[in-house]
Parts: C-alpha cells; structure tokens; sequence
C-alpha cells in the first residue's frame, strides 16, 4: 500500500473542502449584499437565477445575514 499517495489524495480533497466552503461563503455574502443593495424589481428572481438558489433560500440568507446556518 502507497501511504505517501493516499495522504496527498487525502490532503488534496481537504484542501478542495475548505476552498469550497469558502467560495459558498462567499457566494452567500455576495447575495446578501446584492439583494440589500437595491431596491430594484426582480432582483431576487436574478441573484435565484445566477446562484441556482430558490427564493425562500434567498429570504432566509437575508434574514440571517448570509450565515451558514441559513
């Protein structure tokens, strides 16, 4: 059994984890920061449209700031 590979694979897929992790956050802040940015109509149906987020998604972001517990 190859340890040194299986502890590169298991580094590399805990690094892609954390990145994904934080580009969501990132995502949820960008939303939040959208949709508290205008008043514009459909613009919830726009951030729902780009993110693949449905709009009760999108309400709960807003009401929680765009916190992970959302």
């Amino acid at each position: 059994m190859d340890t040194a590979k299986l502890e590169l694979a298991a580094q590399r897929c805990k690094d892609a984890e954390e990145a994904l992790e934080a580009a969501r956050a990132d995502l949820r802040a960008e939303a939040v920061a959208a949709l508290r940015s205008t008043d514009e109509r459909g613009a919830q149906a726009t951030v729902a449209h780009l993110t693949g987020w449905r709009r009760s998604y999108l309400r709960r972001l807003l009401r929680t700031g765009g916190e992970r517990s959302a």
